[in-house]
């Protein structure tokens, strides 16, 4: 009897952790191929992917600014490629009203990518472009801003800014029969 309670409580922690899993937030990255009404279609490295609107689907805009907008004391973004010396230079920056996630980690699973969410400590002029001093808990880093980085801040967005093209960094739950609705949709605008 023992053996079978055991069991049975087994059975219905593994079916609970299947729920929680099934219920985790997927993430999006990629391109918008298409709006229809309230369906998103974006092209991602892995494919097509449909997700749906819903009336409480948050929209953050990316509004462009310049590296001279960036201040100390300002948190950032900050996604970076990591030179054969070490050197990281800025690819994409984007400030942020409020800290999120601190810390420096490799980004997309890429050793020669990175991702510094941190304050700016310092701004200085280097020979090969404006150089940020970010600081976290534990440690910081200097990255090298070129004159080719994305830079931008997020500011609140609307439905009108969800065109073919731009880009979009979404964060996605699975519901009605596995379809993915949008929570969160952080919106760039399309390349020129």
């Amino acid at each position: 009897m023992e053996s079978l309670q055991s069991g049975l409580l087994f059975l219905a922690l593994g079916l609970l952790a299947g729920a929680a899993d099934a219920q985790a937030p997927t993430r999006v990255r990629g391109t918008i191929s298409a709006v229809d009404g309230n369906v998103l279609s974006v092209k991602s490295k892995g494919g097509n992917t449909d997700t749906v609107l819903a009336d409480k689907t948050q929209i953050v805009f990316t509004q462009p600014i310049a590296v001279a907008d960036i201040k100390p004391g300002d948190f950032l973004g900050v996604t970076s490629a990591k030179g054969a010396d070490g050197t990281l230079k800025a690819l994409e920056i984007r400030r942020f009203p409020k800290p999120l996630n601190p810390g420096h980690r490799p980004f997309d699973g890429r050793d020669d990518q990175t991702m510094t969410n941190a304050t700016v400590g310092a701004i200085v002029q280097s020979a090969s472009g404006r150089e940020l001093t970010m600081t976290y808990d534990g440690g910081s880093q200097k990255i090298v801003v070129p004159e080719n980085a994305s830079i931008s801040t997020l500011v609140p967005g609307n439905r009108s800014q969800l065109v073919p093209g731009a880009a979009v960094n979404l964060t996605a739950r699975a519901v009605d029969g596995g379809k993915l609705t949008a929570i969160r949709i952080q919106v760039s605008p399309p390349k020129p």
